[in-house]
């Protein structure tokens, strides 16, 4: 009975032995991703909702922050990979520093029929007959979230248009999610606003969508968040990397047909709402249905003009030296090689 015993102590150890290789071999990689927890996130989330991520034999992480600058040290230092937002000045600045980060693929960007951001009023002041064209901003108390952001540079569009500067108006810097208050009380009397502060504003009566980000964007395309990778994720994990990207291509592509009208409300809107609400920091589907939406590449590629726009009004004002161009933060080689695998995008019928 000794050897039989044996034999079979023998074999159970060669099974486990195996089952280990074979768990080390097939283990999922893991990859960590900073989100901002809105609805331009919805790549990352849609994503992890439909498996994507598991498909490619990944492991992801989010890790919340409230914008994209707050990632920016941890990206440098190898602690997060994959990081997303709008591109701030910070950016630029800390390529410049040497920190390692490229700005890799687009996550979400305000264009035509794409209602994400609004340029919003007082609406006392509307129907009061105060403010009738933009040349009626002079001496009002604008929004913007922060200086050296996207948003400044769309609030000097919005000035230009009506011969205007920054001298002549008193620019408050006041979050998104204190926007609707403020509007409310009278502390602001316009915005630079995205969603869901524009919805939020519109519906309690105290403010007006005046006209949408993107009529005054060049070309009507304003990136308004990307993805960012690491060096660390990106030049020694590329495989990994590429295969991040393949499956934040196909969550791009399922988004596109949640849209319809400028809203989530086409045929895989409900997936994409749910995704959200799992996910994101808004837990209301009903007013996912309400807020515009984005728009956002189907091969996930950058609008390069949108961003060179952009970087000339922060060298102009003196935010960044210039050293650093886009092309020295921008890499598309990988999710364009992410999308030629996945093949030409077809739109549903």
């Amino acid at each position: 009975m000794t050897r039989p015993l044996a034999c079979i102590r023998a074999a159970a150890a060669g099974l486990l032995l195996w089952a280990t290789l074979a768990t080390a071999a097939f283990a999922a990689d893991d990859v960590s991703v900073g989100t901002i927890g809105t609805i331009t996130d919805s790549g990352f989330y849609i994503a992890a909702k439909l498996g994507y991520f598991k498909d490619e034999g990944l492991n992801v992480t989010f890790t919340r922050f409230d914008n994209a600058g707050e990632m920016i040290p941890s990206l440098g230092r190898g602690q997060l990979d994959v990081g997303s937002g709008a591109v701030p000045v910070g950016l630029y600045n800390a390529v410049e520093r040497g920190i390692g980060i490229k700005i890799v693929a687009d996550k979400a960007r305000n264009a035509t029929g794409y209602p994400l951001g609004a340029f919003m009023v007082r609406k006392a002041l509307i129907t009061s007959g105060k403010f009738k064209t933009l040349h009626d901003l002079k001496g009002l108390r604008i929004a913007i979230v922060d200086r050296g952001n996207s948003e400044e540079w769309l609030l000097s569009r919005v000035l230009a248009r009506a011969g205007l500067t920054f001298s002549d108006v008193k620019v408050v810097h006041l979050p998104f999610v204190e926007q609707p208050a403020a509007f409310a009380n009278g502390a602001i009397d316009a915005s630079v606003s995205a969603e869901p502060a524009v919805t939020r504003i519109v519906e309690s009566g105290a403010g007006v969508a005046y006209e949408p980000e993107s009529d005054f964007a060049p070309g009507g395309i304003m990136e308004s968040a990307v993805t960012i990778f690491s060096d660390e994720f990106r030049t020694k994990r590329p495989k990994v990397a590429e295969r991040f990207l393949r499956a934040l291509v196909r969550a791009f592509r399922f988004y596109q047909g949640a849209v319809e009208g400028g809203h989530l409300v086409g045929p895989n809107a409900d997936v994409v709402i749910s995704a959200l609400t799992e996910y994101s920091n808004l837990k209301d589907p009903k007013l996912f249905r309400k807020i515009g939406a984005f728009a956002v590449d189907p091969n996930g590629e950058l609008d390069l003009h949108a961003l060179q726009t952009v970087w000339d009004f922060f060298k102009d004002t003196g935010q960044i030296s210039g050293k650093v161009k886009v092309s020295d933060v921008v890499d598309m080689s990988l999710v364009k090689a992410a999308a030629a695998s996945l093949g030409p995008y077809r739109p549903s019928p």
